[in-house]
C-alpha cells in the first residue's frame, strides 16, 4: 500500500446496501471468476451475484448479518460479512463468511483491514468467540494465521471450487 493511497472500511446499512448492490456484485462475481471458492460454482452472472447480495441485505434489514465494505478512492473493493443469527445455544458466538476483495485491489492489505474491523463489530455486538472456514493453503488461510486465529483441521474435498474441483477446507476458530 502506498503513503497516498486510502481505505476506508465501515459497516453497512440496509439503505447503503441497496446503493451498493451492483459493486457488492462485481466483487463477488470478479472473486468466482478468479476461481475463488466462496459457495458459487461457474458459470456465475452478475445477475446471480446482485440476487446473492439482495439476500444478504434482507439479514442486514433483519439484524441477522452485518455486512462491512472496503472502499479505495470512492469505490467499493472489498467485503466482508459477520453472521450473528445461529442457534440460542450459542449467543456468545458468529461467523465470519465471504471475505472478499476484488482482483484489482488485493495485496494491498485490505483484507487485513476487513478482518480487524469484523472482529471490532463483533466484539461491539457482544459476541466472544468467532468461526470461519477457509481454502487450505490459499492466501485467506496465510492471513488469519498471521491474525491470531487457531486452525481446527482440515476437511478433505469439503467445498468445490468454480470449476468444480473439489477442494481441502481449514476451520478456524478466534477468542475476541
Amino acid at each position: 500500500m502506498s503513503a497516498t493511497e486510502q481505505f476506508e472500511v465501515h459497516r453497512l446499512g440496509v439503505t447503503e446496501v441497496h446503493a451498493q448492490l451492483d459493486r457488492l456484485a462485481a466483487v463477488l462475481a470478479d472473486c468466482v471468476a478468479g476461481g475463488a471458492s466462496v459457495s458459487y460454482l461457474a458459470p456465475f452472472s452478475h445477475e446471480q451475484a446482485r440476487a446473492a447480495f439482495e439476500a444478504v441485505a434482507a439479514e442486514v434489514e433483519q439484524g441477522r448479518r452485518l455486512l462491512l465494505g472496503a472502499f479505495a478512492e470512492g469505490g467499493l473493493v472489498g467485503t466482508v460479512q459477520v453472521v450473528l443469527a445461529l442457534p440460542p445455544n450459542q449467543p456468545h458466538r458468529a461467523e465470519i463468511a465471504k471475505l472478499l476483495v476484488h482482483r484489482s485491489a488485493r495485496k494491498r492489505g485490505i483484507a487485513q483491514l476487513l478482518m480487524e474491523h469484523a472482529e471490532s463489530e463483533a466484539r461491539a455486538a457482544g459476541k466472544t468467540l468467532l468461526v470461519l472456514d477457509a481454502v487450505t493453503g490459499g492466501d485467506a488461510e496465510r492471513l488469519y494465521v498471521r491474525l491470531g486465529w487457531t486452525r481446527v483441521g482440515v476437511i478433505p474435498g469439503y467445498a468445490l471450487y468454480p470449476d468444480r474441483r473439489p477442494c481441502d477446507t481449514t476451520i478456524f476458530w478466534k477468542a475476541l
